[in-house]
């Protein structure tokens, strides 16, 4: 696993090699995932593009080192982008990777071929309407602790992997106990890279109003059933982007990459081969 100073933190990485076009990807979930999901997403993707994922700071097996804010995870995006001389790029990002992505683009957008969002937000709306949806749904959950999760206030990391534990069904269609009891004790947890997105970041993110500055190509793919980056919320990047095209994925909550993964590359693959050069 190769690793790369980044902005005074070590960054872990992946990364296919080669001299194609590259294709990075950002993870979701502060804190909490890590570069495992987003490179194995996106490896079917090799044959075409350079793909490289890493985590974040204060996430996976990157260096804990703050600030965790969106403009330090954007720098450390375009200073990973520099180093490795990747040129220009398409971004990739899901959840609160796809915050993110759009973040990066309003920065950076002269560096981007394309952006492929999924299931995310571009404003701290929402937060309510996740909260109402957990709270409605048939599984037991504790609504001080659903605060706390939302307005960052977890106090380590057992705690943090409780409230994971709680949410966890919510996420996907079908429910497997085991594979989400899997997933909860595999995770490298940092609650507080998870606290500061939350409790700091969030608090003020809102996007919405400059979507019409982001030109290049973007695809969204969003699950019908999504509780926590609702449908709505990325029907309105869809809206407010204007070269931008939505695909629902009918059967899907929050990761139709993995619940409707042949057709979710499918799409992906057809939008990539239209919107970016050989």
């Amino acid at each position: 696993m190769p690793r790369i100073q980044v902005n005074g933190v070590e960054i872990a990485y992946d990364d296919s090699g080669g001299d194609k076009t590259g294709l990075v990807t950002l993870h979701g979930a502060p804190g909490m995932a890590n570069r495992a999901g987003t490179w194995a997403t996106f490896a079917p993707f090799q044959d075409r593009f350079r793909v490289v994922a890493y985590d974040h700071r204060g996430c996976g097996e990157s260096g804990d080192l703050p600030p965790y804010s969106h403009d330090q995870f954007c720098d450390d995006l375009e200073q990973l982008r520099q180093a490795l001389g990747l040129g220009k790029i398409v971004l990739a990002g899901g959840s609160y990777g796809g915050m993110l992505a759009l973040e990066y683009a309003l920065r950076h957008q002269e560096h981007l071929h394309a952006l492929v969002l999924r299931d995310t937000v571009a404003n701290h709306r929402f937060h309510d309407v996740a909260k109402e949806r957990a709270l409605a749904s048939r599984f037991p959950m504790d609504e001080a602790g659903l605060e706390r999760l939302f307005a960052g206030r977890t106090t380590s990391d057992d705690d943090f992997r409780e409230l994971i534990r709680m949410i966890m069904p919510l996420y996907t269609v079908e429910y497997d106990p085991e594979r989400d009891a899997r997933a909860v004790e595999a995770m490298q947890l940092h609650y507080q890279t998870h606290n500061w997105a939350f409790g700091r970041n969030q608090a003020t993110y809102d996007i919405t109003d400059r979507l019409h500055e982001i030109t290049v190509p973007t695809l969204i793919t969003a699950g019908r059933h999504d509780w926590i980056t609702p449908l709505e919320a990325n029907e309105e990047i869809a809206e407010g982007i204007p070269n931008a095209e939505l695909v629902v994925f009918e059967h899907s909550g929050h990761s139709p990459q993995e619940e409707e993964r042949e057709r979710w590359l499918e799409v992906v693959g057809a939008f990539l081969a239209r919107v970016v050069p050989s």
